[in-house]
């Protein structure tokens, strides 16, 4: 039995929709158990190991509300794919969720609010993928230059990684190094190598699929930008802040795997968050763009991630990530698939 009601659905400006859903309190108790368990496992008191907190200590510490604001959450989630199938309402992105009244033991009401196909003129996509793809392309096979400039950098970080002095720290200068002869010897010591022949041709199959992963993400670049040149849209802005998040979640992972604080790097920069975002945001609008054309393509060519495929990787991102939502996992996977089919059709227009 269905546990909400879709209150109304209704266009917002700026290529946006919203959808107003109430769930019963029935349908959000049903998840106090699961939703004492998750508070549970990370909270923390005197004389109890997280998880072990007796639940009326746990209500007691957090309160009721904070409790139902767990259940809530749940319940969402839960209603989620049935809610989004009953409105029939196509959000490009992921959209987000707007809590609009919660009390204890009272239903929910809330929005989830997100990015619309705006009116886009989409250029020619499939002719210009075939006058791309008639482009001559170069050689993927190894060259002889590119076999030993490969092999001489992994004679020069073996030596590097092996050679030490004789205080023990690790000997910097390649010159004064001797670098391993390749021999038969050598190479089985890197790795499953019968011979130098061996090791020599899968250096150079090892080359030519570099090479051509190269190629295919230069031609894909090619396709995308030359129909984004001629594809004429008003970007909502909610999916242009969308990639702006993700460029600043980027910039604080790629800051803190450094070694370093984001005020510290900000500092040193002179810059402020505010300059970032002023950068970025040109960037992040042809980024925006460029999916949202993507999108476009799947559905005018009626383009789908295999649903098999979709929920291998789900379920495998899932076991990965504890963390992460079901559904957010989902559209993320389906995105993703759903953009290298479009890719490879593009690619197969001859």
């Amino acid at each position: 039995m269905k546990k909400y009601k879709i209150l109304g659905t209704k266009s917002l400006p700026d290529s946006e929709a919203e959808i107003e859903v109430e769930i019963e309190a029935e349908a959000v108790h049903i998840h106090r158990a699961k939703a004492i368990g998750k508070i549970q496992k990370d909270l923390s008191l005197p004389g109890f190991r997280p998880g072990h907190v007796p639940e009326a200590m746990l209500v007691k510490q957090v309160g009721d509300l904070f409790i139902y604001n767990e259940m809530a959450d749940l319940a969402i989630n839960d209603a989620f794919p049935e809610i989004m199938t009953e409105a029939k309402t196509n959000f490009i992105s992921m959209p987000h969720i707007q809590i609009t009244k919660i009390a204890d033991k009272s239903p929910i009401m809330f929005k989830i609010i997100g990015p619309v196909m705006p009116e886009i003129k989409l250029a020619d996509y499939a002719k210009i993928a075939k006058k791309e793809n008639k482009e001559k392309e170069e050689p993927a096979d190894a060259t002889e230059k590119e076999l030993e400039e490969t092999i001489e950098e992994i004679r020069k970080n073996y030596a590097l990684k092996n050679h030490t002095h004789a205080e023990g720290e690790e000997h910097k200068d390649d010159e004064k190094m001797d670098l391993p002869e390749v021999n038969e010897e050598w190479v089985k010591k890197l790795g499953a190598f019968a011979t130098v022949e061996d090791f020599k041709n899968k250096i150079k199959e090892s080359i030519k699929k570099e090479k051509e992963f190269k190629a295919k993400d230069k031609k894909r670049m090619s396709i995308i930008e030359k129909i984004l040149e001629d594809t004429l849209v008003v970007m909502p802005k909610i999916m242009v802040e969308s990639e702006l998040r993700k460029m600043h979640a980027q910039f604080e992972d790629d800051i803190a795997r450094a070694g370093l604080k984001v005020e510290d790097y900000l500092k040193h920069l002179k810059k402020t968050p505010e300059d970032l975002k002023k950068e970025w945001t040109p960037d992040a609008e042809k980024r925006a763009k460029v999916q949202l054309i993507i999108t476009k393509i799947a559905l005018e060519e009626k383009i789908e991630a295999d649903p098999e495929l979709v929920k291998r990787e789900v379920d495998n991102l899932l076991k990965t990530y504890k963390d992460a939502t079901e559904d957010r996992t989902k559209a993320y996977v389906e995105m993703m698939l759903t953009n290298e089919k479009v890719f490879e059709w593009l690619e197969n227009q001859k």
